[in-house]
């Protein structure tokens, strides 16, 4: 399915556009888009995302579009003028005419694209026009299948977004279209060079990639910039870099030039004193504008690229345990962690998907919300997943302003890829223009060859030589030597999935050895883990989840909110088994029909939710569907955060984990998925409680099941020693507290609660209480189904809580907690923050849940927690859009706790 582009196209284009498919579809068009977004914009086809429409639109991405430009005025045809028309994306096999000549085939949605025209351009009779006409990828890619050699319906024969064909959380609309801006460059004999691309490094002196460096040398700030036109001998570069404040830094001429045909670079050390760069939550955002100039008598004017910088390190550690490391506790091995201007940090994040399926309507308002619910709640990394796409200059840039580190990978996930001629020189090009493209930013924290990728070599086809030898072919030669060459800064590895290497020799063509399985101990002190489990029964089973360094991808699914299925389904489809829900639902089990698969894979959802909770049966088919959605994002949020404090603990432990990032932090439609912000950016439950667990200081509970032990740790990322004090209180539902015998380790002389004093070590973990036999401390008088245990810390200015149920919540004696929920401030319509007041009147609250009408947008500052009963939280809602404009939507803001599934109205 494609869409058309019309309105502006080139710089030089102002006339309508169409174009046109082969059953004589013609609408206007813009540029960027893609076929489904202009056929929409014309009435052609119906919102894509809603209902069946994925299933009804199979014919847009099976057809072939043309985008055909009005007539191209302004162009200066004569001599001594050269010409190029420049593609910043095409999506994705297209072949390029100007005034009926062929300018190209390309096939690559990746690469930037430059074409001289100054030959065709005096050819032209009549009227200069472009047209552009796309193929259909999935057709064209089983084509390609059926003569290579097939696998994995064809997807890896295309070097296109990967999840257009469909995902587990993904529909299929496979689009097509100029996605990315396009314009004409004319050039006379005096005008300076035409830049490209530029790949501004800064690096400490000495540093190489994947290795710490060393902190007390000065930076080396290297700037190669990529060009057409030419370029004559002798020209000079110089750079002046300017402080956030306007305060020239450096001003200078760039030494060790040396200029190809298309390509000039230069260098120069800074010896003034900079300001770091920080990401969010341990430092300032430091930025600095760099302005780098090509200089040449024989220009009319320098040829000028500015960027913004920043000065920092970040390094993937994958070097082996010293010898210090294993005195302080840190079991032999490799290291698996991030360091930030030579800091071990803990990387708390989640994994960034497509924002959409479309990326021509994906805008900077879009990417900078979506950083934003990252920043404030208390991520530092996001992983940007392939197989999606690349991400856009302006989102690094935001990224650099919100102190977001950004996991890049390669365009590659879980497959097995082609290692043909063609196909390796595509993805030489495509590698080496995007790692110079982003190179700059400091946000930048990583390359990975792909998704997954180790991984599936390791599981199928680890001592199949040649499919192993096409893996290191693709990932340990061509792509990292692209990436190498372009960087002294930013660490590569092969895979997201990665047991690191055992050697690292950067004058070998392959720089890396991978380890594969061949460790000198516990598989778990060499890799990062990627862990699915979808066992509801199993969920808080400690016992099952994985041990390692770093903790890349985990989760399960739960469903959208009712607000967001009514955006998409009819109301009267609101029902669990509907067929538009389960058309929506990717995550599948088994099953004969796509359909049956459908419900086997939403049936692990919904048996989850029976373990644990008390389950929703209400009259009302909506009100029954809506507290089934919001209870399947409950046991998500339980889920991910026993998942995420157990890693953390792992910071504390021989496995020394160092950073957790969870599966996934937004979507591309409505329908069951991992994420935790939904398509409209409405935030599901497990967002809050990500949040809550990624707190610098948290208090958590360890119950293991198999020895009937309950542990409380405390786990700490700050990179200071820290003392503090847990204060622990046992408690009925009602409130009241109980007489629980305390820990023989723990000193109860002052009865309920306890109040135990600790330290812990930087980035570290300490169990300060341990009950061994839990079920001991519970009678016919005080029965687990109606205990409690309320935990807080509080170190220097840092709190938090937590609540221990030794039943589950289905089996325990929950009371009405008797929620009430006032506006105290900010309701006005202009109000950017509006602050509200939830009560438990009578009994304690558990999974307290703040729920806002589709008549705004923006997040709270807190949501999903517990109360005490007569505890009070004054609750902040930021607005960022308010469709009443009067904020009359303050009104329809309703408040429920788990305690509201066991009503029938």
């Amino acid at each position: 399915m494609f869409q058309l582009i019309a309105g502006v196209f080139l710089a030089s284009l102002a006339h309508a556009q169409h174009i046109t498919n082969l059953i004589n579809v013609t609408v206007p068009g813009k540029l960027p888009s893609q076929a489904h977004l202009d056929l929409l914009d014309a009435g052609i086809i119906g919102d894509p995302l809603y209902g069946f429409n994925e299933w009804n639109q199979f014919w847009v991405e099976r057809s072939n579009w043309t985008y055909t430009s009005g007539p191209i005025l302004g162009l200066n045809h004569g001599l001594g003028v050269e010409s190029w028309l420049v593609f910043e994306g095409l999506d994705t096999f297209c072949e390029i005419k100007l005034c009926n000549h062929t300018v190209a085939n390309v096939a690559n949605q990746f690469r930037k694209y430059t074409f001289e025209v100054t030959d065709i351009l005096p050819k032209c009779s009549g009227d200069l026009v472009l047209s552009l006409n796309f193929g259909s990828a999935p057709a064209i890619v089983l084509d390609i299948a059926a003569t290579v050699g097939p696998e994995f319906q064809g997807r890896v024969y295309m070097r296109k977004e990967e999840n257009d064909l469909g995902w587990d959380w993904s529909p299929q609309f496979a689009p097509a279209g100029p996605w990315r801006p396009a314009y004409v460059v004319q050039r006379a004999k005096k005008d300076p060079i035409f830049i490209t691309n530029t790949a501004i490094d800064i690096f400490r002196q000495g540093q190489m990639p994947n290795l710490p460096p060393d902190q007390s040398k000065p930076f080396v700030f290297n700037a190669s910039i990529d060009f057409f036109g030419i370029m004559p001998q002798g020209a000079e570069m110089h750079l002046r870099l300017v402080d956030s404040a306007g305060k020239t830094v450096k001003d200078t001429k760039l030494t060790d030039v040396y200029q190809s045909s298309e390509t000039v670079t230069g260098s120069t050390i800074i010896y003034e004193d900079v300001d770091l760069w920080w990401p969010s939550g341990y430092g300032d955002q430091n930025l600095y504008t760099a302005t780098v100039s090509v200089i040449s008598d024989e220009f009319n004017k320098p040829a000028i690229v500015t960027r913004r910088v920043g000065f920092r390190t970040i390094v993937l550690n994958l070097e082996p345990v010293t010898e210090a490391q294993k005195a302080a506790g840190v079991g032999p091995g490799a290291n698996w962690n991030f360091q930030i201007n030579g800091h071990e940090m803990y990387a708390k994040g989640s994994n960034f998907i497509p924002p959409d399926v479309f990326w021509a309507r994906i805008n900077e308002t879009t990417i900078r919300e979506l950083f934003e619910l990252a920043v404030v709640g208390r991520q530092n990394m996001l992983r940007v997943w392939s197989s999606g796409a690349y991400l856009p200059d302006w989102a690094y840039d935001l990224a650099d302003e919100m102190g977001l580190l950004l996991w890049s990978e390669f365009q590659f996930s879980v497959a097995y890829f082609p290692t043909l001629p063609e196909f390796l020189a595509e993805y030489e090009a495509e590698v080496y223009y995007n790692s110079r493209r982003v190179n700059h930013h400091p946000s930048l924290a990583l390359w990975a060859g792909g998704n997954e990728l180790e991984y599936y070599i390791v599981l199928y086809y680890l001592d199949a030589n040649p499919i192993r030898a096409d893996y290191e072919k693709i990932f340990q030669e061509v792509i990292i030597k692209c990436v190498y060459a372009n960087t002294h800064s930013i660490s590569y590895i092969p895979s997201s999935t990665y047991h690191g290497y055992l050697s690292l020799d950067f004058d070998s063509v392959r720089p890396q050895v991978s380890r594969y399985l061949n460790t000198s101990g516990p598989d778990a002190l060499y890799y990062d883990t990627d862990f699915y489990n979808y066992d509801g029964a199993q969920a808080f089973n400690y016992s099952s989840y994985p041990v390692g360094r770093f903790a890349d991808e985990f989760g399960f699914p739960s469903m959208p909110s009712v607000h967001s299925w009514r955006d998409t389904i009819p109301e009267e489809a609101l029902y669990l088994d509907s067929p538009y829900i389960l058309h929506h639902n990717r995550h599948l089990g088994s099953g004969d029909t796509v359909m049956e698969q459908s419900a086997a894979g939403l049936a692990q959802v919904t048996d989850a939710v029976k373990y644990w909770y008390p389950l929703p049966d209400m009259k009302d088919q909506v009100a029954n569907f809506s507290a089934w959605s919001w209870t399947t994002q409950v046991f998500q949020a339980d889920y991910y955060a026993s998942q995420i404090a157990f890693y953390r603990r792992g910071s504390g432990l021989s496995n020394r984990q160092l950073g957790s990032l969870y599966w996934q932090l937004n979507d591309v439609w409505v329908g069951p998925t991992w994420s935790s912000v939904e398509h409209s950016l409405r935030q599901k439950v497990v967002y809050y409680v990500a949040k809550d667990i990624y707190n610098p200081i948290i208090v958590h509970p360890f119950y293991d099941v198999d020895n009937n032990t309950l542990e409380i740790w405390v786990v700490s990322d700050l990179w200071d020693i820290t003392s503090g004090e847990v204060t622990l209180k046992w408690m009925d539902w009602q409130g009241k507290t109980l007489d629980i015998t305390s820990p023989a380790a723990v000193d109860s002389s002052n009865g309920q609660p306890l109040n135990v004093p600790f330290d812990i070590m930087p980035i570290n973990a300490t169990c300060v209480v341990r009950y061994p036999n839990l079920t001991s401390l519970f009678s016919n008088s005080t029965p687990a189904s109606n205990a409690l245990l309320s935990l807080s810390v509080k170190a220097g200015s840092h709190t938090h809580s937590s609540y221990f149920h030794p039943e589950s919540l289905a089996g325990s004696a929950i009371q009405d907690p008797g929620l009430t929920l006032t506006v105290r401030s900010g309701s006005g319509g202009y109000s950017d923050v509006t602050q509200f007041k939830v009560t438990a009147t009578k009994a304690v609250a558990a999974w307290v849940w703040l729920d806002h009408p589709s008549t705004v947008r923006g997040y709270f500052s807190q949501n999903g927690f517990w109360l005490d009963k007569g505890e009070s939280r004054i609750v902040d809602f930021i607005v960022w859009d308010d469709f009443t404009q009067t904020g009359a939507w303050v009104d329809d803001v309703a408040v429920r706790s788990i305690w509201n599934n066991t009503l029938s109205e």
